[in-house]
């Protein structure tokens, strides 16, 4: 999609578009510029710019970063890959080549130190954890991550979770869930993908 920038508004323009006045929107072309509008003008209702959000090389991620881009601008919107010794190297490899096709910023921060000195002082007098506990704590630690940073930045979190993965369970309290906004918080999986084909 094309941006073009006016008197403190960002205009998204889609080439698929061009020369179709005539047509009504389809439901998903109405969908996304229902999230982008809504993006928008929670920041600006808010007097904020700048968002931040945590790049796992998923498809959520990938949707909610290329919803930023489209709500805020590029240069507004950074995305922070927080691999651990569980992550595939492809998961890091898909968050660059998002950042890159979207020009926005990308930091590296890995918790597998933190992940490590967390779960040492967290079982010391227990055992080991139970693997729930020990999964949650990464989502945690990036949750922990993304706030401080958008703490730092004078930011936003911008949440990934989807419904379907609500629905499940299939999160973290204080972990993934954490941020100012969760803007494909209502849709589910399947309407996630049909967003990212869009």
């Amino acid at each position: 999609m094309d941006f073009e920038v006016g008197e403190g508004t960002l205009t998204w323009v889609s080439p698929d578009e061009a020369g179709r006045e005539d047509e009504a929107p389809t439901e998903i072309e109405l969908v996304a510029r229902g999230l982008v509008t809504g993006i928008r003008e929670y920041f600006g209702r808010n007097g904020m710019s700048k968002a931040v959000l945590g790049l796992s090389g998923g498809i959520d991620s990938a949707v909610v970063a290329t919803l930023a881009v489209q709500a805020l601008g590029a240069k507004n919107v950074l995305g922070v890959a927080m691999s651990s010794q569980y992550s595939s190297p492809h998961s890091l490899e898909d968050a660059e080549m998002l950042a890159r096709n979207l020009g926005i910023r990308l930091e590296t921060r890995p918790i597998k130190f933190l992940y490590s000195t967390a779960s040492r002082e967290l079982t010391e007098g227990r055992g080991t954890l139970a693997p729930l506990a020990l999964e949650n704590l990464q989502a945690r630690l990036r949750g922990m991550i993304l706030m401080t940073l958008s703490n730092h930045d004078g930011s936003l979190v911008l949440t990934t979770g989807n419904k379907s993965e609500l629905a499940m369970g299939y999160c973290t309290q204080y972990g993934d869930m954490v941020g100012a906004l969760a803007p494909i918080g209502d849709l589910f999986k399947t309407r996630v993908y049909e967003l990212a084909e869009h």
